[in-house]
């Protein structure tokens, strides 16, 4: 689950809903200067399909130890430091689901939500959050992930149903970034982050080289990118989102009860060069 506090309450948007965005923003990527995804059809799949995993855990969402609805919020963007608020068991099984239901369908896909798992959980998650005796079912989990990797990149490569240049490392590489990138400007978009930041990782650019691209806030959930990698000069792009009361439950199951009562509302984000 992604959070918004709003003077009553909080926008609530589903990990599903939050990854559909992100696949919005990548099927709207590319113009004059910036490289469009290619394969396209997995691509897309795999960044829009990159949380699905989550979707049974988010159609009942659970409360913190404050009583918050446990979501992403803006306090942790450009970290990961959760890990004491979701039972790390659970939390690798709902990653792990997302992965495999992904590679499932589409093996380039589900390759590129590995490596965006195993990143997540490598260079942006905070290990201190994390108990010392979990640490050890952490780190299978990662060698699993990279196993799974050199697995999927092998059935990919062996298919023949791609480019060589579509299977190159360079290629995979740049198409994990581009999952990351929109995966981020989505998450900034559905917790209404106010801060100046940048889409992680430089973005190949059609000319050969790469380049960051910087966010920044103009209003809530209106963000001027610089350079701009969209394909017309302002874009709107739409999410749902549920609305609850109240800004902390005294159980689970209040919460739960006040989501699945409260109505499925479109929200906006803008993006402007």
């Amino acid at each position: 689950m992604l959070r918004l506090e709003t003077e009553t309450g909080w926008w609530l948007v589903t990990h599903p809903d939050h990854a559909r965005l992100a696949g919005a923003f990548a099927e709207a990527w590319g113009n004059e200067r910036f490289l469009p995804p290619e394969p396209r059809r997995n691509v897309l799949l795999g960044i829009r399909s990159h949380d699905d995993g989550w979707a049974a855990r988010d159609s009942a969402p659970q409360v913190t130890r404050e009583g918050k609805p446990s979501a992403f919020s803006t306090e942790l963007v450009g970290k990961y430091s959760a890990f004491e608020e979701i039972d790390l068991e659970d939390y690798l099984a709902v990653r792990e689901r997302a992965v495999r239901l992904m590679a499932e369908e589409d093996a380039y896909g589900g390759l590129l939500v590995s490596m965006h798992t195993y990143n997540l959980l490598t260079e942006r998650a905070d290990r201190t959050t994390i108990r010392p005796d979990q640490l050890p079912m952490l780190d299978k989990f990662l060698a699993v992930q990279l196993s799974y990797q050199h697995e999927l990149l092998a059935r990919v490569r062996s298919s023949g149903e791609f480019s060589p240049t579509a299977i190159s490392d360079l290629r995979i590489r740049d198409h994990f970034r581009l999952l990351q990138a929109t995966d981020n400007l989505s998450l900034l978009s559905c917790v209404g982050y106010a801060q100046p930041a940048t889409l992680l990782h430089p973005l190949p650019l059609r000319d050969g080289s790469y380049t960051q691209v910087r966010v920044e806030p103009v209003a809530q959930r209106q963000f001027r990118l610089e350079p701009y990698p969209f394909a017309r000069a302002s874009m709107e792009f739409h999410f749902p989102a549920r609305h609850v009361d109240g800004k902390v439950f005294p159980s689970k199951t209040d919460l739960q009860g006040k989501f699945a009562a409260a109505p499925v509302t479109p929200l906006a984000v803008t993006v402007t060069a």
